[in-house]
């Protein structure tokens, strides 16, 4: 008989990516034929990992679970649907009551259930995952990157965010479990490993008692034999130094650190409960470049938040001018239900979110220019990531997939041999907004 087939759907951020990845690795090992986003409506099983984060993404998820609902009603009688993650968590009993073709609802703390599901409904019936959830992964990204979710929740409690309540408080891994997974990832063909939690600089609190994501950080260095370690999610409030010195001392860790910072004014942060102000935030910057003079420093930002008048916009946008971030995102306020932000009200118009995050984005545009135009003859590390009709499309160390700047290299007979993953010198010869194009130094 031919294997059962299971698609795959992700959304949301790269922590769910992680969790499908999990799911797909004991499916896969239990013998079923796994798919990541198939768009052919051809498999016996489809599971849909949701996002609950903010209004637009639990609209996406909503889509999705809705289209594929109504693809089964008109598909095979086997076929199963299921729907996991964070919007299901939130809304188990309102979306179960509207999408009676859905045959099982698992939150984010239901994985083992679901695949134990799974297998259990399966032709042949398999022993249950037992080794643990994460022992398990087949990488959905391509083969020469992958996420390293290093703790799952959060402590925090910032005033607009869902999140603590969707994923429960934070929980570690241990280091040494961390390691063992990234030397797995490195040994199957991984070059670059991108470090992310939902606050990674929170890393070790709940199980040495200490914040150690520097000591996490070095031993990833040390022992994974990657090429490129990045790290993602971080948060501005006690950043530890010791992750700072620990990029600074390595090579193969990135000069690149995601830190969301949402807002600049005192009075905003504050409301936003993110324990930090102006100063603090400005300072925190300093001692990065100070102690990374070549970090690049990726950020966004909240607009439309409840109390933002106008005079706050224009210092979160003389902040953005002075700050020179190197990569920047916006994001419109979306109030969400049983957050403290949500009883102060949705105060600013719909419109004016709009202008004022085009306006962000559009300084942040000419900012980015700049900085890219300073590296036009200047040659640079690059990870290959794909071939896209005549031309290679990579990265620099300075860039995480799928959100940041890329290097355009026209295929010649020469580098056209070169494969994905693999790292090469290029001198950039132009830049835009948002891409370098480069030549390969052969």
């Amino acid at each position: 008989m031919r294997p059962i087939k299971i698609n795959i759907i992700t959304l949301g951020c790269s922590k769910n990516i992680v969790d499908s990845e999990h799911v797909a690795g004991h499916l896969t090992k239990a013998g079923f034929e796994l798919h990541f986003d198939r768009e052919k409506s051809d498999c016996d099983i489809t599971i849909v990992n949701t996002c609950g984060f903010i209004g637009d993404a639990k609209e996406e998820s909503v889509n999705i679970l809705v289209e594929q609902a109504e693809i089964k009603r008109r598909g095979r009688k086997q076929r199963k649907l299921y729907a996991v993650g964070c919007l299901v968590e939130r809304y188990r009993n309102e979306l179960a009551a509207e999408l009676p073709e859905i045959d099982g609802w698992y939150g984010v703390h239901q994985w083992s259930e679901l695949i134990d599901t799974i297998i259990a409904q399966s032709v042949t019936p398999q022993d249950s995952i037992g080794c643990g959830f994460e022992s398990q992964r087949t990488l959905s990204t391509p083969s020469h990157y992958a996420y390293l979710k290093i703790s799952e929740g959060c402590d925090r409690s910032c005033s607009y965010c869902a999140i603590p309540q969707i994923r429960g408080p934070h929980v570690s891994r241990p280091i040494e479990e961390l390691v063992d997974e990234a030397k797995r990832l490195v040994a199957n063909g991984v070059k670059e490993i991108i470090v992310i939690a939902q606050d990674t600089t929170y890393y070790g609190v709940d199980i040495y008692g200490r914040q150690r994501l520097g000591d996490l950080l070095t031993a990833l260095a040390t022992e994974s034999g990657a090429s490129w370690i990045r790290l993602h999610y971080t948060y501005p409030t006690s950043f530890p130094k010791e992750a700072l010195k620990a990029i600074a001392s390595h090579d193969n860790i990135c000069n690149y650190i995601d830190i969301p910072l949402q807002h600049i004014n005192t009075l905003i942060l504050k409301s936003m409960h993110r324990d930090i102000d102006h100063k603090g935030t400005v300072a925190l910057l300093d001692a990065m470049r100070k102690s990374i003079p070549d970090v690049a420093i990726r950020t966004t930002l909240i607009v439309g938040y409840p109390g933002e008048t106008e005079k706050a916009f224009e210092e979160l946008k003389d902040f953005v001018r002075q700050a020179r971030f190197d990569r920047l995102g916006v994001f419109e306020y979306s109030p969400e239900e049983g957050t403290p932000a949500f009883a102060l009200g949705d105060t600013v118009a719909p419109e004016v979110k709009q202008r004022r995050r085009e306006e962000i984005m559009e300084l942040q545009s000419s900012i980015s220019l700049e900085i890219n135009e300073a590296k036009i003859g200047k040659t640079l590390q690059v990870m290959l990531d794909r071939q896209e009709g005549d031309y290679w499309i990579g990265r620099t160390q300075y860039d995480s997939p799928e959100v940041d700047n890329e290097v355009i290299i026209a295929l010649t007979a020469a580098n056209r041999r070169r494969h994905a993953g693999e790292i090469v010198e290029a001198t950039v010869t132009d830049a835009s907004e948002y891409d370098l194009n480069a030549v390969i130094a052969e």
